[in-house]
């Protein structure tokens, strides 16, 4: 990031799993923002099949299930140089950890069902992961889930840690048709499909303008 004092501040995308039990080891602040996004949606729809209903064709069962795959980059370096404690003992891997830990369930539950599985309880639920927010600036702020990642670790310290690592992230997105109303991923996902609205809506308005300045008459519905 540029140090001349007059550039705008870079806004750090991050991915924080709302966990009241354990709330600050569930919040990784992106160190470098990805040069790169990808994103898939694909349409949740009804009928338009060989043999379906031709009826059908256009309806939508709910907002299009959406992948996206990001690479994030973490490198201690700077640290070592300043002799920052945590990274001389374990280079990056309190962040590596960090970003794993959202798909191990708490080893307290893992304890407990041990208990209960030992007294021949026969019925144990498989425990729920926090709600996981992928924060990429105040216009996406997405409930997902961390379907899988992987990890390349580079350059390693005296003790085998990790100094630099990327991590490619795969996460899909959960809307109002994957979660229940009383999740608050629910609406969040619902204020962002209202906002995207918002901007589908400012674009039609600049693209209207601009067929009009070339004289292309606008079709009448």
């Amino acid at each position: 990031m540029s140090t001349f004092p007059g550039s705008p501040r870079l806004l750090k995308g991050a991915i924080i799993g709302l966990d009241p039990l354990n709330p600050l080891a569930s919040v990784i602040v992106f160190q470098y923002n990805p040069d790169t996004m990808t994103r898939r949606l694909d349409a949740r729809s009804t009928g338009g099949a060989e043999y379906g209903d031709k009826s059908e064709a256009f309806r939508l069962t709910g907002p299009p299930r959406e992948t996206i795959t990001v690479n994030v980059e973490v490198d201690a370096t700077d640290q070592l140089e300043q002799a920052d404690p945590l990274a001389v003992n374990a280079g990056v891997y309190p962040a590596l950890s960090a970003l794993e830990m959202l798909l191990y369930p708490k080893s307290a539950k893992v304890i407990a069902d041990t208990v209960l599985a030992l007294l021949g309880n026969i019925e144990i639920i498989p425990p729920e992961a926090p709600l996981t927010v992928f924060v990429w600036g105040p216009q996406r702020v997405l409930p997902v889930r961390l379907t899988g990642f992987s990890i390349t670790e580079e350059e390693f310290d005296t003790a085998l840690n990790p100094i630099r690592a990327k991590a490619d992230l795969s996460l899909q997105v959960l809307s109002y048709s994957d979660l229940k109303i009383t999740n608050p991923g629910y609406f969040m996902f619902l204020a962002h499909q209202i906002a995207k609205e918002s901007l589908a809506t400012s674009n039609v308005i600049n693209s209207a303008r601009e067929i009009q300045n070339i004289g292309v008459p606008l079709p009448r519905i």
